[in-house]
């Protein structure tokens, strides 16, 4: 197996996740998550566990931030590996008046990263409340 090096091939995958949650672009998103994904929404009043395809409906009705004119607003924490074939990358943004934290797991799967579990919570942000 020639998997691409993770901490080269992992950030190319994160800007098109970040991309893809700012245009709300579920096709973009498919790109960047495993088929069998798991969406976790670990904030108490918001909890939910969804499939990829169940995330992709939400996608498709959200109104982009990208088309309110909210600028990009993220960074990678870190980036981690446990073996050839999984990783772990923790992320923040803020979007749609929330502060985000996201923890993704990733495999190598069929070629490719693929994120498999997205779990987060999120805030209201101050300009939210």
């Amino acid at each position: 197996m020639n998997s691409p090096k993770p901490y080269e091939a992992i950030p190319v995958l994160l800007e098109t996740y970040f991309e893809g949650l700012h245009k709300a672009d579920s096709a973009m998103l498919s790109g960047v998550f495993h088929p069998h994904a798991q969406y976790v929404s670990a904030t108490p009043e918001d909890y939910r566990v969804l499939t990829f395809d169940e995330y992709r409906k939400v996608l498709d009705q959200r109104v982009p931030p990208a088309s309110d004119g909210e600028t990009r607003n993220e960074r990678i924490i870190s980036i981690e590996t446990g073996g050839p074939t999984l990783a772990f990358a923790r992320v923040e943004m803020t979007m749609m008046d929330r502060d985000y934290t996201d923890f993704l797991t990733l495999i190598y799967d069929q070629g490719r990263w693929a994120i498999m579990a997205k779990i987060f919570h999120y805030e209201m942000t101050s300009q939210g409340d």
